[in-house]
């Protein structure tokens, strides 16, 4: 560039070009080839003197090779001298890269020389939610305005971003640091300059309406090229029920098909089994395929509900995607039971709540006594749908004893239905309007209810969590292996200065385990091992935080003890080494076991070589049986990239690079302060990037779904209300109007970019939500902590998920069963027709057909009340269905049981079998108190010596004694008292004490009796 500017001339001609740097005339047919800075313009604003009073249309976007148009009047003399000269000279062309620089040195210019820009000369739009940045015309366009003088020097509003108050200097470097290349002007370059100009003719399609007006003066215009972000909301936050209202959807209060009459969740008919079985029909999104079972997870790491693929239960729910996203509420027994999850339904949010409406809930605003808690403004509410706020009283919905719940992801959000732009539902406490609505995750009271509903006790994949707030260490124990200890502590002077879990906030709280590094002697050791867990699912993800004080040499291995038969006392399994450079930070980490058998998780810390001054801190342990996110991404300073980062692309920060499991090389962008379209919104999307295996790699990338989690940091896993969303690659989408494959290799979609250490490569275009998290949100929970934010990223494989659908259609069962739901007489026709859901032969007579997947039926079905017949190894089998609290069994499912009825059998059994061994003690006991008495009265009667007894004419002989007991000896007697007997008989008794009063001893032939004498020895 020259120092000093050469003299314009006097007048141009229409062919001639007019070089604002060096400011010289050329001709049209050799301008390129004379003068050098039409290619080759420097990347800086700069002062331009004010020949320039036209903008163009392009965005920094721009490839270098694209034209841009501008127009240049004659100088002031010849204006003054001729008045009717004040026309443009033919537009010329020259790169965009050049006029995005023209542009804003023409700004400059006058800004310089306080002159401000009027509207006449300089119009500029960017994209903006500006209400005041809307022209008449309806184009946006925003105008730089000087300022009143401020202690005597003028100040100026950038005409761009609208703010104020900037020297000459200082506005010359916010848009060298802010717009370099953000500029999105609208209004047409030719019509404004004109005399004649009608700027109502201007419309948002520049180029259509260049080629309309201009094409037959300056030819044919190229549109600007296309961005290379898309955001797969369309740049919109829309709720479940802004979607389905977009849709045209009649349902009962927005989301729920009824069936007839309202029905009721209470009572056990309308709950489904603790195990619910489901069908994913092949018309899903895959990225909303991949979703529900992310959602499922959720529901096995919070509560003890299970989902489980269809085998021919009666009952199950289908997952389709239809005209929007809605359920049923509870289980309507009626065999198949749908549920849509259509376009933009694809938020973990929006599948826990449609499907929390399946397990029997209803919208948190509509219980009884939700008028204490909200406001319900009945006159912003939309004509006909003041009935989406109707209360339930008691005998339809029973809120379980659980206080009003503000964060509930079952809540209405404040503008829902409203007919305008104010609040439909206003919360009595202020605090919580920007609250309600979440659709990020469960909240607590969420999990209480439907725990309570289902009486769950415990939840399925989640093991143990630990922030070391009560003294016992939630059952840790320090081993006697080693030769140091962990400490309980809740500050050390090198660091940390607090725990992780309160930060200090709260007082006598916030203690951690600490290894002290500082003493004892290299190699020392010390153990901590959690309590025995046992696990189910054979994999389990440990997460924790570490803050290392001491020195790098110094390492935490993480293993495990595990127990099995053969090794009773248990054995160590190393898994993991962590290591690294001493931080002023709590760091998270993430380390996945395996383990199958029962087991402890031990941290072992191991002192180095160097010199230490503190040591190794851990805090806020949880484990799982969930898989552990792939990579994680901590952005530090997060608070004063909120207080510091501008809207759109200037404010836009990258992660790492980062490998999926296959290979493929990503990248995340978050918009800290939101896009242009979405500002006070967190923004993400994620993009492939050229990397070292894409030689080997399958393109365009095909159905992997990136998973990005901004995470909430409550201590408990279970809690955690964390923020995610997922883009699944289509090998099939197209960049925009283009031919070329979006996923496709970045190297051949992609752009330029470097890293920060100076290594190029490229970037992909980039798929994403601008309107990720609005910034109430984000303060709202735990996402910000120690100023630092983590993004948890995972991305996977999931082609298994094409179809999902079974290889027998499922049979639809279309009575009622023992509810008293009625069939829609009415259904709504935008749901789904039942194709693939109806039997294709009889019901209960489906077979498999050969070489496909899933379950083989039997040719007939002999199962009755609903069973199903399976065949298992060859052999007819019942299937029988089974509820909460009921079920069949035999061989044909003909024996109904439930849970009732095996508790009257348990305890009449029981009472039965008490009250009969009662009756033999009391038995047992009176006959040997009878017993008792009868002896003692025996005792004290006189001893019997001898009896004589004699009969008539008989010769007396003695005999030896017989001995009679009891009522035989009563009836002799008597006989021979009665002169029966013929002979006489002596008696003896040789047991005095048990046998009563007669004689004991012997008695010989001769002696007397009472009544005779023994005779006659042979009888």
């Amino acid at each position: 560039m020259a120092e000093g500017p050469a003299a314009a001339p006097s007048c141009f001609s229409e062919d001639d070009f007019y070089c604002p740097v060096c400011q010289e005339v050329f001709k049209t047919p050799v301008r390129t080839a004379n003068c050098q800075h039409v290619w080759h313009f420097p990347v800086k604003f700069c002062n331009i003197p004010p020949r320039i009073t036209m903008v163009t249309k392009l965005s920094g976007e721009v490839p270098v090779d694209q034209k841009l148009a501008i127009a240049m009047p004659i100088s002031k003399k010849d204006q003054k001298n001729d008045p009717g000269s004040n026309r443009p000279v033919r537009l010329t062309s020259v790169p965009g890269k050049v006029m995005r620089q023209i542009i804003l040195s023409a700004i400059m210019w006058h800004v310089q020389n306080n002159q401000g820009i009027r509207p006449s000369q300089h119009r500029f739009t960017k994209v903006s939610s500006r209400s005041d940045a809307i022209s008449d015309n309806g184009e946006m366009a925003n105008s730089q305005i000087l300022q009143g003088e401020t202690s005597g020097h003028p100040t100026f509003k950038c005409p761009l971003c609208q703010e104020a108050n900037f020297t000459r200097q200082r506005l010359l470097d916010h848009c060298n640091n802010r717009h370099l290349i953000q500029m999105v002007p609208v209004i047409c370059p030719i019509c404004v300059s004109l005399p004649w100009a009608d700027t109502n003719q201007v419309t948002r399609n520049l180029v259509g309406h260049l080629n309309l007006r201009h094409r037959f003066d300056y030819g044919e215009f190229v549109p600007a090229p296309e961005t290379t972000e898309a955001d797969v909301d369309g740049g919109i936050d829309q709720d479940i029920f802004d979607i389905n209202e977009a849709l045209g959807l009649d349902l009962f209060e927005g989301d729920i098909r009824l069936h007839g009459e309202r029905n009721s969740i209470i009572g056990d008919n309308y709950r489904w089994p603790h195990v619910i079985p489901y069908v994913l029909e092949d018309s899903l999104e895959m990225n909303a395929k991949g979703l529900i079972l992310k959602a499922f997870e959720q529901y096995r790491l919070k509560t003890c509900i299970d989902f489980k693929p269809w085998e021919g239960e009666k009952n199950y729910i289908s997952v389709f995607k239809g005209s929007g996203c809605w359920s049923s509420v509870g289980n309507l027994q009626e065999g198949l039971q749908q549920l849509s999850i259509g376009s933009n339904c694809d938020r973990i949010g929006t599948i826990q709540h449609e499907f929390l409406h399946a397990l029997g809930f209803w919208h948190e605003q509509s219980r009884s006594d939700r008028d204490d808690y909200v406001t319900i403004v009945w006159d912003r509410i939309q004509s006909g749908k003041e009935h989406n706020f109707n209360k339930y009283d008691d005998k339809t919905s029973d809120f379980l004893n659980v206080p009003y719940d503000y964060t509930s992801v079952m809540h209405y959000s404040k503008t829902a239905f409203r007919n305008g732009t104010e609040s439909t539902i206003i919360t009595n406490i202020p605090d919580f309007m920007d609250v309600i609505g979440q659709r990020m995750d469960f909240s607590d009271y969420d999990l209480q209810k439907l725990n309570r509903l289902y009486n769950c006790s415990s939840s399925l994949s989640f093991m143990d969590t630990c922030s070391f707030e009560l003294e016992n260490i939630c059952g840790m124990i320090q081993s006697s292996d080693d030769n140091s200890d962990w400490q309980r502590l809740s500050q050390v002077p090198a660091g940390p200065n607090t725990d992780h879990t309160n930060m200090g906030e709260c007082k006598d709280s916030g203690y951690f385990m600490h290894f002290d590094t500082s003493t004892g002697e290299e190699g020392s050791i010390a153990l901590l091992e959690s309590r025995i867990l046992y696990p189910k699912r054979g994999f389990q993800c440990l997460q924790f935080y570490l803050y290392n004080s001491g020195h790098t040499s110094d390492r935490l291995y993480v293993l495990v003890r595990e127990y099995t038969s053969a090794h009773p006392n248990g054995t160590l399994r190393f898994i993991e080494e962590i290591k690294g450079s001493p931080e002023t930070y709590w760091q998270l980490h993430h380390v996945s076991l395996n383990v199958t058998s029962k087991f402890r998780v031990v941290f072992q810390g191991v002192r180095g070589s160097g010199v230490s001054n503190g040591g190794l801190s851990i805090d806020d342990i949880n484990l799982s049986e969930t898989q552990c996110p792939h990579h994680v991404w901590h952005i530090r300073n997060f608070t004063h990239l909120l207080n510091t980062s501008p809207a759109g692309v200037a404010g836009r920060i990258y992660s790492p690079p980062f490998y999926s499991s296959k290979g493929y090389a990503f990248q995340v962008s978050l918009y800290v302060n939101g896009t242009t379209d979405n500002p006070f919104n967190l923004g993400i999307y994620l993009s492939l990037i050229s990397g070292a295996n894409d030689d080997h790699l399958q393109w365009p990338c095909a159905w992997q779904q990136g998973t990005m989690i901004l995470l909430d940091q409550h201590p408990d896993i279970r809690q955690r209300m964390s923020n995610q969303r997922s883009i699944t690659t289509d090998p099939l989408k197209l960049t925009g109007s283009s031919s070329d494959y979006f996923w496709d290799r970045p190297d051949k979609v992609g752009s330029p970019a470097t890293f920060p250490n100076g290594t190029t490569f490229r970037r992909g275009p980039a798929l994403g939500i601008g309107a990720f998290l609005t910034h109430e949100r984000l303060r709202s929970r735990n996402f910000i902590k120690e100023d630092g934010v983590y993004i948890l990223l995972t991305m996977e494989d999931i082609s298994h998920l094409l179809s999902t659908e079974p290889s027998v259609s499922p049979t639809v069962v279309s009575t009622t069963s023992a509810s008293s739901i009625k069939p829609d007489p009415n259904p709504t026709p935008t749901h789904k027709p039942n194709i693939s859901t109806e039997p294709t032969t009889t019901p209960g007579s489906v077979t498999r057909p050969e070489g496909t997947e899933g379950p083989s039926f039997c040719a007939e079905n002999p199962c009755e009340n609903g069973g199903v017949c399976v065949l298992v190894d060859r052999a007819p089998v019942c299937r029988c269905p089974a509820g909460d609290g009921w079920w069949y069994t035999g061989q044909k499912c003909e024996r109904k049981g439930s849970t009732r009825e095996n508790t009257v059998i348990a305890v009449s059994s029981t009472v039965t079998v008490f009250v009969v061994m009662l009756i033999v003690t009391i038995t047992t006991a009176l006959c040997l108190k009878k017993k008792y008495r009868k002896g003692k009265e025996n005792r004290e009667s006189l001893t019997l010596e001898e009896v004589e007894v004699s009969a008539t004419g008989e010769k007396a002989m003695g005999t030896r004694a017989v001995g009679v007991g009891g009522s035989k000896l009563q009836a002799a007697l008597a006989d021979l008292q009665a002169g029966k007997g013929a002979a006489a008989v002596s008696f003896g008794l040789g047991c005095r004490d048990h046998l009563g009063p007669f004689q004991t001893g012997p008695v010989g032939w001769g002696d007397r009796i009472p009544g005779g004498f023994l005779n006659n020895p042979d009888k």
